[in-house]
């Protein structure tokens, strides 16, 4: 869709008051270790923020990037499903959060938000915006994934009641790794490409999955960081944490749209985890919490309920 009411500059700012919040509560969670704030610029166009929280209690590493970069060739990976737009000038800015927390109890999260607008002269810009969030947990809690996609529900409501199904059944898909035969976690949304309300209505969809990303997640981390875990829970969050190192460095199109736009390679592999192992041929024991993940945390379900199938 092509709109010449577009606002990129407010779409910015509220990237920068989404990170300042979202650190707010990070910190609120790990009040004894701060952020490191790391602002840089790219040669080729725009710059960033990138600040990462390194060996807190709470968080083994939590990142929260914020980045406006422009070009004058829009990369492959963000024109391949649209390849009318290769060649255009671009502008592409977002949020990028991703939350590693110490005890194997609590998830991992991560949440994106983007705006990109593609330009050619003497033609209408062409944008869209993209995004969501998803959960990956190590040990299986149904009421954190319930409580995880009731939020997805919850930001999806007020646009568009059929913007949940559809962008839960894509988050499924696309957090899927083919080689492994499982989901990176239990999903939530993900949405690209995206401008079907118009900019104003499409504009506040994202704010509000912003907004629910975290409001679901900090409690998660609050109820699940003081549990009491040995050495076999954290052998498994190691190991399930290569999953998540797999997945980024294969199949992520983030990933890939900033390697290619030749962005700052630090803040775009902040995502990793800092410390993650493999084992060749591992099996869960039958009827342990590790196997409940694989049979049923590690495939798409209807956390909520809804299908009338």
């Amino acid at each position: 869709m092509s709109d010449q009411c577009i606002d990129p500059d407010a779409v910015i700012a509220y990237f920068r008051e989404l990170q300042d919040h979202i650190c707010e509560r990070f910190t609120a969670l790990e009040p004894d270790t701060e952020f490191l704030i790391d602002t840089w610029q790219r040669p080729a166009g725009g710059g960033g923020d990138t600040r990462v929280l390194t060996e807190g209690s709470t968080f083994e590493r939590a990142g929260v990037n914020f980045s406006r970069v422009t070009g004058d060739n829009l990369p492959a990976s963000a024109s391949a499903r649209r390849p009318e737009l290769a060649g255009r000038s671009f502008i592409a800015t977002g949020v990028s959060v991703v939350a590693h927390p110490r005890n194997p109890y609590a998830p991992t999260a991560h949440a994106n938000v983007r705006f990109f607008v593609a330009e050619r002269p003497g033609e209408a810009p062409v944008w869209w915006f993209g995004g969501g969030f998803d959960l990956t947990p190590y040990y299986p809690y149904r009421e954190d994934a319930v409580a995880w996609h009731a939020a997805a529900q919850a930001a999806c409501a007020a646009h568009d009641a059929s913007l949940y199904p559809r962008f839960k059944t894509w988050c499924d898909e696309y957090f899927y790794l083919p080689h492994r035969d499982e989901t990176r976690g239990v999903g939530g949304l993900f949405f690209d490409d995206f401008d079907e309300l118009g900019f104003t209505d499409s504009f506040a969809f994202v704010r509000d999955v912003g907004q629910g990303f975290i409001d679901a997640y900090a409690p998660i981390v609050e109820k699940r960081r003081a549990q009491t875990y040995g050495q076999r829970e954290r052998d498994f969050q190691l190991y399930r944490r290569g999953r998540y190192v797999e997945f980024n460095l294969v199949y992520d199109r983030g990933t890939l749209f900033g390697l290619q736009s030749r962005g700052r390679t630090e803040s775009i592999l902040m995502s990793m985890p800092p410390v993650a192992s493999w084992q060749y041929g591992y099996q869960p024991d039958p009827g342990s919490p590790e196997a409940t993940l694989y049979e049923t945390y590690l495939k798409p379900q209807d956390w909520l309920g809804l299908s009338t199938a």
